[in-house]
């Protein structure tokens, strides 16, 4: 398409030139040029995130300490993990609530339609896409699994159990990028607490923007990700150029820290070492290589890469630089770690009422719950079990998993205190559960 207008404008200025140019030809050229741009427009995957980000400093420039903020933590994270950030292997579970905010049925997108999503977006942080095979040799060895996984929550901010699925009904026709869709006086849906949940917004878009993300440090109060109902997920009626779910994967990218690869100037730079400098967006299908200008070298452009502006059937890849900056932002102190104490995934902690003030883990010494103490928490090497309904006539099973489930102990617990020496486990979040079936306690503790 793009020879062809390049042909054509080269035409116009050889005519021109000549003299041989008439009316009638200006007026057919013109008409060719709007219907060529207009199928550009109309193609083109379209992010509104740098825009929003502009727009946000313009209504609280005092924002920018937040965002400098948060690069500081980053660097420092990529640098030098700290004591309680995730060990090379450890999964990362973000736990997410759905907005659906619909006029129209065909808005109030399916259960099927969000798995997918879920889905999709799981794949592509896994590294487990099918459509990677069409990856670029020259791209291959940078392609990384982020071990991040995202679960639709469980458990809602009252303790109680969910879907991870909420859906309103509204008067608006469209949402624009005025976070209207967040706030239920505006016609929208408030979001669930940003330290535990990635809140993500679905709804009718004005214009051609497919879907915007707040930067890390953004308000609490407009956190998260807003996706156009038509590119979401990779089952319904969706968009032919953006139909496997990567909308989601590209903003869930800017929720965590990624640039667009050309940092929105021309031929500019992501932060990412690993990430070619290209000279602007792509879009559409590229055939590789796309070389430029900007090129570092003959692999041209890395146009498959989620943070690009290409199709979905183009998409396939993050590197494993851009890996070290998302997961840099769960580090200690840094603006996602509160993710890595979230329970929200697990039914078993909700409960009619408030969570249980051991489901989000604290300081103190000590913690009480149905006559059951685990302390202390957090612990290093010995955690003791008080229940004293336990005796050695009335045994009790415990088990320690993982926050993906995987069982690392199982016990019984004979006596009314028990000590049991976890010397052996790597730091991170465990679930405790004693007893079985409609009596078992649930609850979960720090691993130093």
């Amino acid at each position: 398409m793009f020879a062809l207008l390049a042909s054509i404008v080269d035409t116009i200025k050889c005519s021109h030139k000549r003299g041989f140019i008439s009316t009638n030809m200006k007026t057919l050229t013109v008409i060719i040029l709007f219907t060529l741009f207009a199928c550009v427009a109309q193609a083109q995957r379209i992010c509104g995130s740098e825009a929003y980000k502009r727009q946000l400093l313009q209504t609280n420039p005092s924002m920018q300490n937040s965002f400098d903020a948060v690069e500081l933590q980053i660097a420092k994270a990529t640098k030098k993990f700290s004591a309680r950030d995730t060990t090379l292997n450890e999964v990362i579970n973000i736990t997410v609530v759905i907005h659906v905010i619909y006029k129209t049925a065909a808005q109030n997108i399916s259960d099927a339609q969000i798995s997918s999503q879920l889905t999709a977006l799981n794949n592509d942080f896994a590294n487990l896409n099918a459509d990677k095979s069409k990856r670029p040799g020259a791209f291959t060895g940078l392609a990384a699994d982020i071990k991040i996984k995202f679960c639709l929550a469980q458990v809602d901010p009252q303790g109680n159990k969910t879907t991870g699925i909420i859906r309103k009904s509204t008067t608006a026709d469209v949402f624009t990028a005025d976070d209207a869709m967040k706030s239920s006086l505006r016609g929208g849906n408030n979001p669930w607490d940003n330290k535990k949940y990635l809140n993500i917004w679905v709804c009718a878009l004005s214009g051609r923007s497919l879907g915007y993300a707040t930067p890390p440090g953004a308000n609490a109060a407009i956190d998260g990700v807003v996706i156009a109902f038509d590119v979401f997920g990779t089952v319904g009626s969706l968009r032919a150029s953006f139909n496997k779910g990567r909308t989601a994967t590209h903003e869930v990218g800017h929720w965590m820290g990624l640039k667009h690869l050309w940092g929105d100037t021309d031929c500019g730079d992501d932060g990412i070492d690993d990430t070619p400098r290209q000279k602007t967006y792509n879009f559409g299908i590229p055939v590789f290589p796309n070389v430029t200008s900007c090129s570092p070298n003959a692999n041209g452009d890395m146009f498959m890469n989620y943070m690009d502006f290409s199709d979905d059937a183009a998409m396939n890849m993050f590197t494993n630089d851009q890996k070290k900056r998302m997961r840099a932002l769960f580090a200690t102190g840094n603006i996602r770690n509160s993710f890595l104490s979230s329970f929200a995934c697990d039914s078993n902690l909700a409960q009619a009422g408030s969570v249980p003030a051991a489901a989000t883990p604290v300081a103190a010494p000590v913690v009480k719950i149905n006559q059951v103490k685990i302390y202390p928490n957090p612990v290093q090497n010995n955690l003791f079990v008080n229940n004293k309904n336990v005796s050695a006539a009335n045994p009790q099973i415990i088990q320690i998993l993982n926050t993906v489930g995987v069982k690392v102990y199982t016990g019984s617990l004979t006596k009314e205190t028990s000590n049991i020496n976890l010397s052996q486990l790597a730091t991170g979040i465990y679930i405790v559960k004693i007893g079985e079936n409609q009596s078992q306690f649930t609850t979960q503790f720090i691993k130093l």
